[in-house]
Order: structure tokens, then C-alpha cells, then sequence
């Protein structure tokens, strides 16, 4: 029998410990086909951060490191000018990247450091008990706001994306969505020209997934994904914000 499907070589066969309809681990698949497809796993080296997916470390395949809480930018910063002869990219959530790691990603990406940095978006911290995050959405109920974020007293999401996309150096920004089949297929695209940029040593690429949370969210892995859709998308419009390589 002909097998159609496979585990990337990118992904170690240990199982994920993702709670139950995360998306982390379709991220996780996507950037590991993509890193096989453009054969870079044995120059490839990713950053973890701290978060749900701080374990991504031992769900890659090839050389991880773990950065401090925010500090990813940085380290894969550090490790890109030191060994330019690797492809480095980050892995990081909302709260590590848009709360306490916003200086590193804006500074990385105005310098225009040859890095790729995956974002992922659920609009709250899950992996320290469902707090609200930077990218809370207006009214959403988190354990640090029972009562629905108030945009007026807390302030509005901060759109990652669009923020950077206001800087003269990245040479890629999209944001996509793991919400369906569909989406997935287009998400797969984006990072596959993230990273072939990378390797091209073009600049600063960026990919923001939108994503869920059913555990933080409290509410079932199919119910998220239409929460998000209707919820979340609005906020967070799906697109291509910057592209250097399109007009080429």
C-alpha cells in the first residue's frame, strides 16, 4: 500500500501534549513540512519561548534552544549574526511576544534581522491559567477579567501585524488562520514563502496565526473554532501586509 501521509522529519515522534483541539501542534506540522520541503532542517535552528509551547523544543527535530520569557528575538538575533550560515526563526505566543517580549519583536524586526518569527494568537495567556493577554479582544471574559476586557480602562488589542507592518525594514508580514482545511491549506503557504525568504537571507518575515484556546476559552475544541471565526477574525483580519519579494 502506497502511503500518501507521513510525519514530517522535522517533527520527533514524541506526542504532543497539547490540550485537547489546540492548534499548536497543526502549527507545529505546517512549519515542519515546510522546513523539509525547502530541505533546511540540517541548517535549521529554532527558539521556544515560554508558554504553552515551551516544549517545542523536543517536538522539532533538529537544534532547538529556550529562550526567557519574551527574549526570543533576541537570542535567535544573537545566534543568526553569530552563525549566519544557519536559518533561525522563533516560536512564540501573544503573551510572550506582544506583552512582555514587545521591545524585542519591534526592534528585531526595524533592524531587519534575517529571521522568520511564528506568532501564534488565541487572545489569552493558556498555559498559566486563562489570564488576559495583550490581544484580548473588547468584552472577552478571561480570569483576569470576569466581567469582559475593558477597552476603555485596559486598552485595545494590539495588533501585531499591522503594528509592524508600520516599520520600513520587514520584508514579509502575513497574518492567516488555522480556523479550517481551507485556511490551513493558505497558512501553509505563507510559511513556506517565510521561510524561503529565510533561506534567501531576504530579512525579517513574519507570520501571525490566528488560533484557539478551548481550555482557556472554556468551551468545547469545535465550538472555539466558530467562536474565533466570528469573534476573533474581525479583530484580526486574515492577509498579506507586506511582501518585498511579490513586486520581484
Amino acid at each position: 500500500m502506497e502511503k500518501i501521509a507521513q510525519r514530517p522529519q522535522s517533527l520527533s515522534s514524541l506526542q504532543f501534549t497539547y490540550c485537547p483541539g489546540c492548534v499548536h501542534g497543526v502549527a507545529h506540522r505546517l512549519i515542519a513540512e515546510c522546513i523539509d520541503e525547502l530541505e533546511l532542517r540540517n541548517s535549521m535552528t529554532g527558539v521556544a519561548p515560554v508558554g504553552c509551547s515551551v516544549f517545542a523544543y523536543k517536538f522539532f527535530d533538529f537544534d532547538m534552544a529556550q529562550a526567557a520569557h519574551g527574549r526570543a528575538p533576541a537570542v535567535a538575533t544573537g545566534m543568526k549574526r553569530a552563525r549566519p550560515e544557519m536559518n533561525v526563526f522563533t516560536y512564540q505566543g501573544d503573551g510572550d511576544l506582544a506583552a512582555i517580549g514587545t521591545a524585542e519583536i519591534i526592534h528585531a524586526a526595524n533592524r531587519g534581522e534575517h529571521i522568520t518569527v511564528f506568532f501564534i494568537n488565541n487572545a489569552i495567556y493558556g498555559m498559566t491559567g486563562g489570564q488576559m493577554a495583550p490581544t484580548t479582544l473588547p468584552g472577552m471574559k478571561t480570569s483576569t477579567s470576569p466581567y469582559g476586557r475593558d477597552a476603555d480602562d485596559i486598552g485595545h488589542p494590539i495588533k501585531v501585524a499591522e503594528m509592524l507592518n508600520t516599520l520600513d525594514a520587514p520584508y514579509f508580514i502575513e497574518r492567516v488562520s488555522l480556523l479550517s482545511p481551507a485556511e490551513i491549506n493558505k497558512a501553509k503557504k505563507a510559511t513556506l514563502k517565510a521561510l524561503q525568504y529565510n533561506k534567501e537571507e531576504r530579512g525579517f518575515t513574519f507570520v501571525e496565526f490566528i488560533a484557539t484556546c478551548p481550555t482557556g476559552w472554556g468551551i468545547d475544541p469545535v465550538k472555539s473554532l466558530a467562536w474565533a471565526k466570528e469573534n476573533m477574525l474581525p479583530v484580526f483580519p486574515i492577509g498579506n501586509f507586506r511582501d518585498k519579494g511579490a513586486a520581484q
